[in-house]
C-alpha cells in the first residue's frame, strides 16, 4: 500500500464538480477523483481547521464510531471500476476489525477528522499522475 496525504481540493465551475487530489508524502503523484460540492465542502472543512456550527455527516460518523468505542485506524482507497474508486475504512471495537465499504471523499473526509492514515492499492499507481504534469 502506498500512504497518501490530501493535497488540494481543486473546483472545476464549468463542469461543476470538484476532484480532490491526494500524493504520497514525496509528492511526487497525484490521484485525481472526480467528487461533489458538497463532498468537496466536507474535506475542505477540516483542512482549513473551520468548525461547522452543527455536525456533518463525516462528524457525524466520528461521533458515533467513538461513541460505541471504536477507532478510525485507517482508510485504503482498494479498486476502481468503470471510473469509480472503492475505499474502505477499517475500525478498530475491542480488538476486532470492522471493515466499512464507503465512497472515497466519505472516507477521506472522515480521515482527516480522525488524523487516520489514508492509503490506496499499489496497483492502482497506473491512474495517477505525475505532480509536475499538473497545471494546479
Amino acid at each position: 500500500m502506498i500512504e497518501l496525504k490530501v493535497k488540494n481540493v481543486v473546483v472545476d465551475e464549468n463542469k461543476n464538480f470538484s476532484v480532490l487530489l491526494v500524493d504520497n508524502e514525496k509528492g511526487k503523484i497525484v490521484l485525481p477523483i472526480a467528487i461533489g460540492a458538497l463532498e468537496a465542502n466536507n474535506i475542505i472543512l477540516p483542512i482549513q481547521k473551520i468548525t461547522p456550527p452543527r455536525p456533518m455527516t463525516p462528524d457525524l460518523l466520528k461521533n458515533a464510531i467513538e461513541k460505541l468505542g471504536g477507532v478510525v485506524e485507517k482508510v485504503i482507497i482498494t479498486d476502481i471500476k468503470d471510473n469509480t474508486y472503492y475505499s474502505e475504512i477499517h475500525i478498530k471495537q475491542n480488538e476486532k476489525c470492522i471493515i466499512l465499504d464507503a465512497r472515497p471523499s466519505d472516507a477521506i473526509a472522515l480521515a482527516l477528522r480522525c488524523n487516520t492514515p489514508i492509503f490506496m492499492n499499489k496497483w492502482l499507481i497506473e491512474f495517477t499522475y505525475d505532480i509536475s504534469d499538473l497545471k494546479i
